[in-house]
């Protein structure tokens, strides 16, 4: 089974907004997202631009910042929201799954990583990742992740405060 460790810090300066971040087994879902699009990417930029090869650190940079977490006051009830019953506003009736992260411009909307949240008595499940505006690309290779659901559910009601945005710290 994967360690879950919930996060709350800012919006970049916005400092009163404060979102949800994860990391799982120690890193953050976010490097697990952009490991898992970045052939997806390349593929797409290639049949646009031809052949020629990207700055490899801009494409970094892209992948990490693609997403974002959800606000605290998106998510409203976290224990219901990650235990796989969404808000009417996030549900998505077709798959059963549910936003884990949103788009870096605020609206989470905007691209969304859904999966579907399975429970049982024992364990809470992250699974069948998928990009609501890209398709084609089926189910993203990524998870699933299996969490102990007493840990699980003892981590998301002690989130770790942060002062700042982990991944922007870090490749700032």
């Amino acid at each position: 089974m994967q360690r879950i460790e919930f996060l709350n810090y800012p919006i970049g300066d916005q400092v009163p907004t404060l979102q949800w971040g994860y990391r799982i087994d120690g890193t953050d879902l976010r490097v697990y997202a952009a490991d898992a699009t970045r052939d997806l990417w390349r593929q797409e930029r290639q049949e646009r631009e031809g052949d020629g090869e990207g700055d490899p650190a801009a494409e970094e940079r892209f992948l990490l910042g693609q997403h974002d977490g959800l606000t605290l006051d998106e998510v409203g009830d976290p224990a219901r929201h990650f235990l796989g019953d969404p808000a009417p506003d996030f549900a998505a009736p077709s798959d059963n799954t549910t936003p884990l992260l949103g788009c870096q411009c605020g609206i989470w909307a905007c691209w969304p990583l859904r999966s579907l949240i399975t429970t049982t008595p024992d364990t809470v499940t992250w699974s069948s990742f998928r990009q609501p505006f890209r398709k084609e690309w089926g189910e993203l290779p990524m998870g699933p992740y299996v969490f102990d659901r007493p840990a699980y559910e003892a981590a998301l009601t002690a989130p770790v405060q942060l002062a700042a945005d982990p991944l922007r710290t870090v490749n700032a």
